[in-house]
């Protein structure tokens, strides 16, 4: 399987009817960046990414396994929180970015991912196994999904995202709805 515009095209139009989650994903995608560099956001707003982070699976993630991240998540205080979406707004690249986020409790570089994502949409975007395995069976990465992704995994992983992206003239939000269908195929 190729990705090509056509097939982003196809598939983005798809989504909603694949991710029951995608309006709410749209609403948050307009929403957050600019919530996230003003700094004038509420602790719900920044959970509401850790919680779709596993709930967009739709029950693929164990529950338990779900809510044990949730629940880490939750054992960081509001200024911590601040401090670290702070800094990863103001930071330049995937690495510094993640540096900041992932010294939040419950925050691994996956869930780190989603909140570069919410935070700068048109050059991040979240890293899960199943996108993994559709850029790997496109050819656009050479190794599996590592069992605990590091910062140099995931610069690799959007390093193909870009180039896909930009080999097909789409943003990476369209090609991320793309890739996410592509995925609930396999």
């Amino acid at each position: 399987m190729e990705l090509t515009a056509d097939v982003v095209d196809e598939k983005v139009r798809e989504y909603p009817s694949v991710q029951p989650l995608s309006t709410a994903e749209a609403e948050h995608i307009e929403l957050l960046p600019d919530t996230f560099a003003s700094g004038d956001y509420g602790w719900r707003d920044a959970e509401w990414v850790v919680q779709w982070y596993g709930r967009r699976f739709l029950g693929s993630i164990p529950n338990a396994d779900r809510r044990a991240i949730e629940d880490a998540y939750d054992e960081n205080d509001y200024e911590k929180v601040h401090d670290a979406i702070t800094g990863a707004v103001a930071a330049d690249g995937a690495a510094e970015k993640l540096s900041r986020l992932t010294d939040l409790a419950g925050v691994d570089v996956p869930v780190g991912s989603a909140f570069c994502q919410y935070i700068d949409p048109d050059n991040y975007v979240v890293l899960d196994e199943r996108q993994w395995s559709v850029l790997r069976e496109a050819g656009e990465l050479d190794e599996a999904y590592p069992e605990t992704p590091d910062v140099s995994d995931y610069e690799r992983y959007l390093d193909a995202y870009r180039s896909v992206a930009e080999r097909c003239d789409r943003d990476l939000w369209d090609l991320y709805r793309a890739v996410w269908v592509l995925g609930s195929e396999q």
